[in-house]
């Protein structure tokens, strides 16, 4: 069994990144308080830096670095996210840094990475990004995983601190996965700050790495077919589903169409420009209320907001939801 996170590692985490990162707001949505029947928060990631959650994390781990690290550079696998943060904070810390990404990934994504001066290597899929990364390690450079490791995983659990702290009436708290280091994070520091607080976990069909690992009892790898490209890892590790078999109530798996339906509810009954891998949070609170009341305040981290207009066109398109 993997060691898991403490409280004083995330509460660490948020003294060394303070000065990197933004603390996001919290708020009450009554739009979306109305259409679930009871009290609903928002904890806005998408307003943080890169517009999502992971400069937390990649901050953290950054910081660790000792000065030939720095000086060799690092390099780190994407679907999207992960590798604009990367790219955004080596160039604010004067890093060299290489994202390697499915040639899939959103062109948007690859653009943003290319602007702020990182190296962005292509390849089939990502499975080869993580195999093609891994050898980088023999150039020299540092591998930065987007996921299995303790201090992206404290890093990230600083938003949960601050949705806490912000809202200390939370009931439940909805995180979305993807390899599951953010959902780590936030549980472990709700809990230990709240210990009665419930966490579920939400991914989306095709992307559901935690969920088949939770039934296989261990990592297994997958093949991704999700839209939810920022929620693409292909396995999760012993690492994250432990924390999640310790820490989380249950992992709902969602349709991409009721993820994508879910990203035009956010907009028009909370104006948030919200990405599929946030949305199916909103999507997963329809079970979630029906299972704690309406007396329940559940929390939704909307982790991330980097979505075109023409990719949100062509999933109303085929997902037939125009009406």
């Amino acid at each position: 069994m993997s060691e898991r996170l403490a409280l004083a590692d995330i509460e660490a985490a948020r003294g060394t990144i303070a000065d990197h990162v933004l603390r996001t707001p919290a708020v009450m949505s009554p739009g979306l308080g109305a259409l679930l029947g009871g009290p609903v928060a928002l904890k806005l990631e998408l307003l943080q830096r890169s517009g999502c959650f992971k400069p937390r994390g990649i901050v953290n781990r950054i910081r660790s670095l000792d000065a030939d690290e720095r000086a060799r550079g690092i390099v780190t696998v994407s679907g999207g996210n992960h590798g604009i943060a990367m790219a955004e904070i080596a160039q604010a810390m004067g890093l060299k840094a290489r994202v390697v990404m499915p040639e899939a990934a959103p062109e948007r994504s690859k653009a943003r990475i290319r602007a702020k001066g990182a190296e962005l290597v292509l390849v089939p899929d990502i499975g080869t990004a993580f195999a093609t990364a891994e050898a980088a390690r023999a150039e020299g450079l540092t591998y930065v995983h987007a996921f299995d490791d303790p201090l992206i995983m404290a890093g990230h659990g600083t938003l949960g601190l601050e949705f806490i702290e912000d809202v200390p009436e939370l009931t439940d708290v909805i995180v979305s996965i993807g390899g599951g280091a953010l959902i780590s994070g936030v549980a472990t520091a709700v809990k230990g700050m709240k210990p009665e607080v419930r966490i579920w976990g939400v991914e989306t069909e095709g992307a559901d790495a935690m969920s088949r690992a939770l039934a296989a009892d261990a990592p297994v790898e997958m093949k991704v077919t999700s839209i939810a490209t920022t929620l693409g890892a292909p396995y999760v590790t012993a690492r994250t589903l432990d924390h999640v078999k310790a820490l989380v109530e249950e992992v709902l798996v969602i349709p991409d169409r009721e993820a994508v339906a879910a990203l035009l509810t956010l907009a028009e009954e909370a104006k948030l420009w919200a990405e599929p891998a946030a949305a199916c949070t909103l999507a997963a609170a329809r079970t979630v209320r029906a299972r704690v009341g309406a007396d329940a305040v559940i929390g939704l981290v909307i982790c991330g907001g980097n979505i075109s207009v023409d990719l949100v066109r062509d999933w109303i398109v085929r997902f037939d939801l125009g009406s």
